[in-house]
């Protein structure tokens, strides 16, 4: 509570504080904030369109307290929990209140009614929906910049690495040569994927249901209102927000958030293949692959000295982890609209903000502390390459496939090289053989990999013919 402020609040909102103590996790004030910009612009309109129910003086006096709660300066106001009645009415008539009572302080003598005026032509079950994507859309925005803050440290990496010749691996097994370049880039590409679902959803969750009232007809909101307070909202925020094109749609069911969290559990499952991929990639670094080190941010043990801990990694892990339960959760919950209303919407806002700000954070975390400063082991990862039986493939258009096979046989039970055994075997010229064998031309393939241009990527890019350095990068780190 703001130091010497009574409370805000009312009887409807002391109610649900009684009735519902479960989790002690208030309503999202993400949330609240955006139901306190929805009744800015219903103020702005209806005082417009209905004067005689919402005189002007009134209407700039709730614009004034609206403009506070959005500044943050009544958040120790708003503290219902987030179980509680599921249409989220409880946290709607807090913020109703709350306004109401500012906005008889800022305009004293004058009664300002939580329902009759800072709720004129609304209810919860359209102005809930609506405050919950419009923080939905705002989150997914972040969260898009994030990951494209990630896809330039996997493209910078992909640029960088691509001399780097390691071995090949599937099933966990030796496969043929690869680069640490084209294992950046398909990373790269997940993510830039991953991004793209959530950028295209937008749209959608960006739809609003304000102006179906308790229903979805509209009854007793002014002629008008919706369209125009949905069009004030879209100038106030600069985010593309449209009227739902049918209220019932989006007051019964909430599939296009359900769409959102799958969406962004499939950006978890990204995350989770390239964090376990490095995490691998640079075990050990004695007694495991130490093809990649990675920073050492903090101490990795309280008992061994010196020991690094793939940190960044786990905490992405667990973020993984908590996205996909929530996901399981909202898509239960979107299964529960029943006829004009879906009573989970306070579960469903309040996991899914909770995916969508969680995965921004790691996304981020990753990209800075992870991605970015990894340094390969470059005379590991060639050792590996160089010493893999797996490079006989390359030979099985020269000798065939069960000769190749024998020869990966006999060269694993004898230890001789694969180019002497061949030679040795099939009287091919060793320099043929070596040809044939040339670790980065394997590596390379016959597949070309247009790469588009990074995100923020700047103007300086390395040439495709410097050699790698010493630590294997090429070209700028990037900032």
């Amino acid at each position: 509570m703001n130091a010497g402020a009574a409370e805000l609040f009312g009887d409807q909102t002391r109610l649900a504080v009684e009735n519902f103590p479960i989790s002690g996790v208030r309503f999202p004030l993400a949330v609240i904030h955006e139901v306190a910009r929805i009744k800015k612009a219903a103020a702005l309109v209806l005082t417009d369109l209905v004067p005689d129910r919402l005189p002007g003086e009134m209407a700039r006096a709730i614009e004034r307290a609206t403009d506070e709660v959005l500044d943050g300066k009544w958040d120790d106001q708003f503290v219902v929990d987030v179980f509680q009645t599921g249409s989220a009415t409880s946290s709607h008539m807090n913020v109703n209140e709350v306004l109401a009572a500012r906005a008889e302080e800022l305009l004293p003598g004058t009664s300002v009614h939580p329902n009759d005026h800072v709720n004129l032509g609304q209810s919860s079950n359209d102005v809930m929906p609506s405050a919950v994507r419009l923080a939905a859309v705002v989150a997914a925005v972040g969260l898009r910049s994030a990951l494209l803050r990630l896809e330039r440290e996997l493209g910078l990496q992909e640029r960088n690495l691509k001399h780097v010749v390691k071995a090949g691996r599937t099933h966990l097994q030796d496969a043929v040569p690869v680069t640490l370049g084209q294992e950046f880039g398909g990373y790269r590409q997940q993510i830039a994927d991953a991004g793209a679902r959530i950028e295209e959803i937008v749209p959608a969750v960006g739809r609003l249901p304000l102006g179906g009232t308790a229903v979805g007809n509209g009854l007793n909101a002014p002629p008008g209102f919706a369209d125009r307070a949905i069009e004030a909202l879209a100038d106030a925020t600069g985010l593309h927000l449209t009227p739902a094109p049918d209220r019932f749609a989006v007051q019964g069911s909430h599939d296009d958030l359900v769409d959102l969290s799958a969406r962004a559990r499939t950006v978890a499952v990204a995350m989770q293949k390239i964090s376990n991929d490095i995490r691998l990639m640079a075990s050990g670094p004695t007694a495991g692959l130490g093809e990649l080190r990675i920073p050492a941010l903090q101490p990795g043990s309280s008992i061994m000295p010196g020991k690094v801990n793939p940190v960044v990694i786990e905490v992405v892990n667990q973020v993984v982890a908590r996205v996909i339960g929530n996901d399981a959760t909202i898509a239960f919950a979107g299964t529960q609209g029943i006829l004009e209303l879906n009573t989970y919407l306070p579960v469903i806002a309040h996991d899914l903000l909770d995916s969508l700000q969680l995965l921004t954070a790691a996304a981020d975390l990753l990209a800075s502390k992870c991605v970015a400063p990894l340094q390969p082991d470059v005379e590991r990862c060639r050792a590996y390459a160089a010493d893999s039986a797996a490079l006989v493939t390359a030979l099985a258009p020269l000798i065939g496939y069960d000769a190749a096979a024998d020869a990966h046989h006999r060269a694993q039970a004898s230890g001789e090289s694969i180019v002497d055994l061949v030679a040795r075997r099939h009287d091919i010229d060793a320099s043929v053989l070596e040809a044939e064998l040339d670790l980065l031309t394997m590596a390379q393939g016959s597949i070309e990999v247009s790469r588009p241009e990074l995100p923020f990527e700047k103007d300086e890019s390395p040439s495709v013919d410097d050699p790698p350095s010493d630590t294997g990068t090429i070209g700028p780190k990037g900032p």
